[in-house]
């Protein structure tokens, strides 16, 4: 079930931040490690202030989507779950709401690539990020 967090609670958060930690260190061996760890602080703070969309298992954090305005900042499917629709359910719940999305996603990362052109997203352009790898911006228009 995909619920819009309004206020987020301590349990919430560090499910979230683990979710994230986990997701991003996965998902970019390309990256150290190290550099997901040394952020999870700034996460951490950030998050409240995201507008954040959570998928719930028997009342478990599975995936979630944060957002500021029309830009994701990521969707996150802990491991045990992926391929399995959530991250196009909760990429659906936010369509609704917007005439447009945007976001980036690292030029290394294929599957996360793959998965947003295959919902409608396509590059307008590319750029270093703070780790040296070439990232996309991917935009959404409905």
């Amino acid at each position: 079930m995909i619920k819009k967090i309004e206020q987020i609670s301590t349990k919430e958060l560090e499910e979230i931040l683990t979710i994230w930690l986990t997701a991003n260190i996965e998902a970019h061996t390309f990256i150290p490690e190290s550099y997901w760890q040394e952020n999870i602080d700034f996460v951490r703070e950030q998050l409240p202030q995201a507008d954040l969309y959570v998928y719930k298992e028997t009342d478990k954090i599975v995936a979630f989507l944060g957002m500021n305005e029309t830009y994701i900042a990521g969707i996150f499917v802990l491991n045990a779950y992926r391929n399995q629709g959530i991250g196009q359910k909760l990429l659906d719940a936010v369509k609704h709401s917007s005439k447009t999305l945007s976001l980036n996603v690292y030029a290394k990362n294929q599957n996360a690539l793959k998965f947003y052109t295959k919902q409608g997203f396509r590059v307008v352009s590319e750029q270093l990020d703070t780790t040296g790898e070439l990232e996309y911006k991917l935009v959404w228009e409905s």
